[in-house]
């Protein structure tokens, strides 16, 4: 018998945070993320629920967590996408079918209850944090912020009556990479005006107002787009700048104005590993030992744009290159010897072209699904 349990205060959110670690304890490529960390990013203080809102359960069987899953509205994707499209995420569970079934049956009626009718997921929380869900480079731990899964998830919920709507990939990419001549001679062609820089940290305020509005002007036209609010991006832009060598973010300016910017995230991942999820007593020394004085071998480009006016111009490409090309000396110098370009739509041919020109391969694939719940 399975009982399902809404998550509502302090105690029950720590369980919930913790049931992936009975699904994967005997899963050599997962990495417990910090217990700490997640019950940070639920905190109904964080400024993504100014406009989503989430519930969370747990399934139980013999009073024993054996999964989860969540549910989410957010107020920004109405506005900008489907005006009646929920999300689900945080999905993990024992394989079973009748228990995620159970879970897409109770994240599904809390959506429906309030005017949903159709489903999309797994998103966690929307769709610029986690999105998708792993089904292929299960043999590997994923890079920080991107999911790991278990192969039956896909089939358990295809069963619970979802289908595959997007396909969602993660580039590996060396940083000593023999650059192409044609894109060698696209890089010269913008000559000098085109300039990189580094995002001054003494007026950290505006300049990351500066590579907020690229990113929401340069996305805005693609599938799902979610555009960052300042507070969302303040608080983003905080922690990346605690986490991320001064040399790790780039912007490009043509002729003077901003025109997009690149962010490489060191792969923490690889820092907390074997902490078990947990900070205390010294798991927060090893983090901040691994973080600032023997930085993680791998990195991850979870940001990148150009602003939407570039896009269908010889500069667009351009500057997506070279702002690539630009993080080659700051890697190597740091000793990064892989980065992952994650995530990047199937069918975004233009990011694809580049990243493969450039010795890119796909390392990891996930998957989003969707689901009508009726209604009109």
């Amino acid at each position: 018998m399975i009982e399902i349990r809404p998550v509502s205060g302090r105690r029950l959110l720590k369980q919930f945070v913790k049931v992936p670690w009975s699904v994967y304890r005997d899963d050599p490529a997962w990495v417990p993320p910090l217990i700490l960390e997640r019950l940070m990013a639920l905190s109904p203080k964080e400024p993504i629920f100014e406009h989503l809102d989430w519930q969370g359960w747990i399934a139980c069987r013999g009073g024993v967590p054996v999964g989860r899953i969540s549910a989410q509205i957010d107020a920004l994707h109405l506005k900008h996408n489907d005006p009646r499209q929920g999300f689900f995420g945080m999905i993990d569970g024992m394989d079973d079918a009748d228990l995620f079934a159970s879970l897409a049956n109770t994240a599904e009626e809390w959506l429906r209850k309030r005017g949903m009718t159709s489903v999309l997921g797994p998103l966690n929380l929307n769709i610029n944090q986690e999105p998708g869900l792993l089904y292929d480079g299960y043999e590997s731990p994923s890079s920080f912020l991107m999911g790991h899964a278990r192969p039956y998830y896909h089939p358990r919920l295809e069963s619970a009556g979802y289908r595959s709507c997007r396909e969602l990939l993660a580039y590996r990419l060396a940083p000593n990479y023999d650059e192409p001549a044609a894109i060698r001679r696209l890089r010269r062609r913008l000559g000098a005006r085109l300039v990189l820089r580094n995002l001054n940290r003494a007026d950290k305020a505006a300049e990351l107002e500066v590579v907020r509005r690229i990113f929401n002007d340069g996305w805005s036209g693609n599938w799902g787009f979610v555009p960052f609010t300042e507070a969302e991006f303040a608080a983003i832009g905080n922690l990346l700048l605690f986490v991320v060598p001064k040399d790790f973010i780039l912007i490009a300016e043509l002729d003077g104005e901003p025109a997009g910017f690149i962010v490489v995230l060191p792969n923490i991942n690889e820092c907390i590993r074997d902490l078990n999820g947990r900070l205390f007593p010294i798991g927060w020394a090893k983090l901040l030992w691994r973080l600032k004085v023997r930085l993680p071998r791998t990195v991850r480009v979870p940001l990148m744009g150009v602003r939407k006016d570039l896009h269908d111009t010889v500069f667009g490409p351009g500057i997506a290159m070279t702002l690539i090309h630009g993080m080659n000396a700051p890697t190597l110098r740091h000793g990064v010897i892989a980065g992952e370009l994650s995530w990047i739509l199937e069918d975004n041919a233009g990011m694809r072209s580049i990243l493969e020109r450039l010795g890119g391969t796909v390392t990891k694939r996930y998957r989003l699904y969707e689901k009508s719940l009726g209604g009109s």
